[in-house]
This record gives C-alpha cells, sequence and structure tokens, in this order.
C-alpha cells in the first residue's frame, strides 16, 4: 500500500511513527513537508536528520507526477495537496488537534463551519485522526466526522529497559522535572508557586525546568526574589535524548498546560520513562493516556492547590511514585508508540479498501473509536489525594 503524509516540517515527533510506516508498508511511504523549520522549533532540538522517506513538497509534485497514493494522511500543510485525492475519493485521514482549544469564539465560528465543511464533503471517504481527547467534541460541534472518527495522538520514540524495576529504583524521589516552552498556555508559573510552598514548609524536593521562552525571565526574578536557587533550577533547551535522561532521573513529571495543549508529545516521554505525573485534566493527550490514580495523577487545570497537594502526596509517597511510573510505562509501551499505531493504522486502511477486512475497535490506544469527551468528563472519577 503506497501511502502519503503531508504536513509542515519533519520532526522527531512524527520520525518514529513515518520509520514505522516506512518498514511496515516496505518503503511505500512518503512524508511530504511543506515549509521549513522554525527557528524556534530548531533551538529546542526539535532538527533531525532526513530520512529517505523524506520529500520537499514543490519537488515532489515535480518529480512524482500524476502518482497517487492508495491513502493519504494529511496534517498541518495545504489543502492543494488533498485535490487530486478528493476527486478520486482515494481515502484521507486528518490528523488534527482540537479546532476549538480558544473556546467556540463566535466570530469566527460560522466561517470555520462552512470552510471546514467544503473542505471535507459528507460524501468523499475523508476520516478524521483525533489527536487529543477533546478532538472529537470540538468537530461534532461543525456536524462533521459523524462514525469517522478515531483516536490518535503523536508517537516520540519508546525506550525499552531489561528491568523496567531497576529504572525506576535509580530514579530520585526527591526530583520533580518539567519540560516545554516558557509560555503562558504551559503554565510553568504554576509549578513554581507550588514549588515555594513546598520549600517553605520544609519538603524536601528538586525541581528542574527545561526550556525557553517568554516567561523566563519573569520565572528567574520569581526564584531570586524567593530564595528558591537551592531547590529550583532553570536548565537551557537541549536534545531530546538528554532530556529523556533527565527523565529517566526524576522521579515526578508535572504537566501544567491548559486546554490550548492540543496534545503535548512530552507526556508520552515522561511516562515512557517511569515518571509519576501530575497532569492537567485539559491537556489533549491526558483523558487518552491517563487513568487517574493508575497510571498517574490528573488534577484539575489552574487550580493550583490540587496541584501542590499531588506533589507533597507523591514526594511524601515514593512507593505510589514506583506504581504509578510502572504502569505509565507499560501504557506507551503496550499501546502508545508508533509500531503499534502504524500497524492499527494500516490495518485500518486496508478494511476501508476491502470490506472483507474486519477491524476490531480497540478499546485502548490509537485507532479505537474516538468517543466524545468533555473537559470535565476525566474530573467526574478522580480520587481526592
Amino acid at each position: 500500500m503506497r501511502i502519503y503524509f503531508f504536513s509542515n516540517f519533519f520532526n522527531h515527533h512524527q520520525k518514529y511513527l513515518c520509520d514505522a510506516l516506512y518498514r511496515e508498508t516496505g518503503g511505500s511511504f512518503r512524508f511530504i513537508e511543506t515549509m521549513t523549520m522554525p527557528h524556534e522549533r530548531v533551538a529546542l532540538g526539535y532538527s533531525i536528520d532526513s530520512e529517505p522517506y523524506v520529500r520537499d513538497w514543490r519537488r515532489f509534485r515535480v518529480e512524482n507526477g500524476n502518482v497517487l497514493a492508495d491513502a493519504v494522511i494529511m496534517g498541518s500543510a495545504p489543502e492543494e495537496c488533498l485535490k487530486p485525492y478528493i476527486k478520486k475519493n482515494i481515502p484521507i485521514f486528518r490528523f488534527s488537534e482540537r479546532p476549538l482549544r480558544k473556546g467556540l469564539e463566535p466570530l469566527k465560528y460560522p466561517v470555520r463551519f462552512v470552510r471546514y465543511r467544503r473542505r471535507n464533503p459528507g460524501t468523499k471517504p475523508i476520516y478524521l485522526l483525533c489527536t487529543g481527547a477533546y478532538t472529537a467534541l470540538d468537530y461534532r460541534r461543525f456536524g462533521m466526522f459523524s462514525g469517522r472518527m478515531f483516536r490518535w495522538g503523536y508517537f516520540p520514540p519508546t525506550r525499552t529497559y531489561g528491568s523496567v524495576s531497576n529504572m525506576l529504583k535509580k530514579k530520585d524521589n526527591c526530583k520533580l522535572l518539567w519540560v516545554g516552552r516558557f509560555i503562558p498556555l504551559k503554565h510553568p508559573d504554576t509549578a513554581l508557586r507550588a514549588a515555594k510552598r513546598l520549600r517553605d514548609e520544609g519538603v524536601s524536593f528538586s525541581l528542574d525546568f527545561i526550556g525557553m521562552g517568554e516567561m523566563e525571565n519573569a520565572l528567574r526574578k520569581y526564584i531570586a526574589e524567593h530564595q528558591l536557587t537551592s531547590c529550583v533550577r532553570l536548565l537551557s533547551p537541549m536534545p531530546p535524548d538528554e532530556v529523556r535522561s533527565h527523565m529517566e532521573q526524576a522521579g515526578i513529571y508535572l504537566f501544567t498546560s491548559d486546554g490550548r495543549e492540543g496534545w503535548g508529545a512530552v507526556l508520552n516521554e515522561a511516562m515512557n520513562s517511569g515518571c509519576a505525573v501530575i497532569a492537567s485534566h485539559a491537556v489533549g493527550s491526558v483523558p487518552y493516556l491517563i487513568k487517574n490514580a493508575e497510571n498517574g495523577l490528573v488534577y484539575r487545570s489552574g487550580d493550583e492547590e490540587e496541584l501542590y497537594r499531588r506533589m507533597r502526596y507523591l514526594l511524601e509517597n515514593p512507593q505510589e511514585q514506583e506504581r504509578l511510573g510502572s504502569n505509565a510505562y507499560q501504557t506507551i509501551a503496550e499501546d502508545w508508540n508508533a509500531d503499534t499505531a502504524a500497524k492499527r493504522l494500516l490495518r485500518l486502511m486496508e478494511s476501508l479498501n476491502n470490506p472483507a477486512c474486519d477491524v476490531t475497535d480497540y478499546p485502548t490506544g490509537p485507532c479505537g473509536k474516538a468517543e466524545i469527551i468533555r473537559e470535565n468528563q476525566i474530573l467526574l472519577h478522580r480520587e481526592e489525594i
């Protein structure tokens, strides 16, 4: 089966899924990038070496001529890429985070309603890979993709360990970690204020932030004014492998983004590294990846008291860190990884071309039917700590 994946630029968040699709198709997969990677992403370590399946869009159009794929994955790319596929009824899988992360925005909604529906005719074989648990709800508000929505995500590299137990025992149970851009939607300041409270109450811990961004000066000022330099560090951006080394050392990972975080691949990486994660309920990946109190802890987005309580609970209960970290690792190793996603997606694509090919609705992980999940739904059955 020949598959083309159109998206903006090739990066380490997509590489491992693409590697798996290239292997599973026997080399009949192409990733077609339509723009150059922004400088900020390069500075954050997104830049990676190209692969044999990566093509520049303009060059690809010239060299490839009229050879079409059997199925297309469509990320953030010009709609022009899809015109020949829509015309010939070739299956298209749109790869999308939630479109309404800023809310309904009534002034923009009518324009979006018309544009989205025009680009996705209901009579055409166009499907939605929901990159985030709240994506299906947003598209239902546009009256789109009914019965054609599937769970999806980002699939950074999955590491395996000879002994997960030994890896977990090497962790520093007093070490917390936060990774990302220092921007308002990710709320690094909420983690910092919780850290100050822990310090003031005599709790032993260290907290490392890895990243850069517009809030960096404000964070440094807060650390200096409140004399937190003995327990809090701001580290510069570093390559993904070095970030993973920090995750493997940390007992606890903090994920404080709000609902504007469509997915958040850093959660996959932290869970794969055996961290006990404390995550905001509003992040797109959280309802798909975390079951509260089983493989991580969820707190209400913006609730700094609840975030603090969960941080203190795990610092005072290292055995819980190990239990949650072990279960988090299994979640990624068994379900939410590139190899599983590639195999399931290919089987789904084959079933559309061959009605005799039966596809099971996977209860967990990618390619199962995407349920309609509201932001407060994940909080209904949480356990208090």
